[in-house]
């Protein structure tokens, strides 16, 4: 339900807990008033309107508190005769809440307070619901846990089964190194006979021309092939002298014949 007021020559749409500011009124801060110039109310699909106010309807509001405006500049002159006039204005202003809006019998405030009591059992219906389904779900959850746990089996059984573990390791690490030893000695026994069965070689004599060849250096030989001939000449071993062998005689010259002229 709302209603159209009119207060200080100005008009407002209102309803239950509207707040507004209009002109000053004659009332204190915390003050109930109540404002009769109701020119229409609604409710729904009906409305009454007023012809000039709505008879039998009233709107109720409290006063909030009291402030100012804020400051309208007023500045005045007049041309071509040195005239003017600056003025600052604040209107004082009355802040009201409304509190009800009464058509007859009927009131804005009463449907507002059945509606907020629905609301309030509707909501603690559904927190109470909500509870309920937490504690059982909390309940379901324990149950599966419970289920979940491992069964513990009683201490005497434990221990002998504790025993019995020992004892089947212990046995299986001696079968394991008994089996090693076994391996180690067959593998010992085959190398050793392998090794009487293969015959021993005689080493291989050097060659005596090999150890007696004189060792020569490639940087030697590249010298001597640089010096020439001479060098190569002078290197090489000297031999016995050779008997001298004599003198073959010259032959005797011969005599000349004189030459003699041809008579022509």
């Amino acid at each position: 339900m709302y209603a159209v007021i009119e207060t200080g020559g100005k008009q407002y749409r209102v309803e239950v807990g509207t707040e507004l500011e209009v002109e000053t009124l004659d009332a204190e801060p915390g003050q109930a008033i109540t404002l009769d110039r109701v020119l229409l109310v609604a409710d729904g699909d009906e409305a009454a309107i007023g012809r000039p106010l709505v008879a039998d309807a009233a709107v109720e509001a409290e006063v909030v508190r009291r402030e100012r405006g804020d400051k309208v500049i007023v500045f005045k002159y007049r041309p071509k005769a040195r005239r003017r006039v600056k003025k600052g204005h604040r209107q004082n202003h009355t802040i009201l809440r409304i509190t009800d809006v009464r058509l007859g019998s009927r009131s804005a405030a009463d449907a507002v307070r059945k509606a907020d009591r629905a609301a309030k059992s509707e909501r603690q219906r559904l927190e109470e619901a909500a509870t309920r389904q937490a504690a059982a779900d909390a309940a379901l959850a324990a149950k599966l846990a419970r289920q979940s746990e491992p069964k513990k089996t009683a201490p005497k059984a434990q221990a002998k089964a504790d025993t019995k573990g020992k004892a089947d390791t212990k046995g299986t690490a001696d079968t394991k190194a008994k089996a090693d030893t076994k391996a180690k000695a067959d593998t010992k026994g085959k190398a050793e006979a392998g090794a009487s069965a293969k015959p021993k070689t005689a080493a291989r004599p050097k060659a005596e021309a090999t150890r007696s060849a004189p060792k020569t250096s490639a940087r030697g030989s590249k010298a001597d092939a640089a010096k020439g001939p001479a060098k190569a000449s002078a290197n090489k071993p000297k031999t016995a002298n050779k008997p001298k062998t004599a003198a073959r005689p010259k032959p005797a010259a011969r005599a000349k014949a004189p030459r003699t002229r041809k008579d022509t």
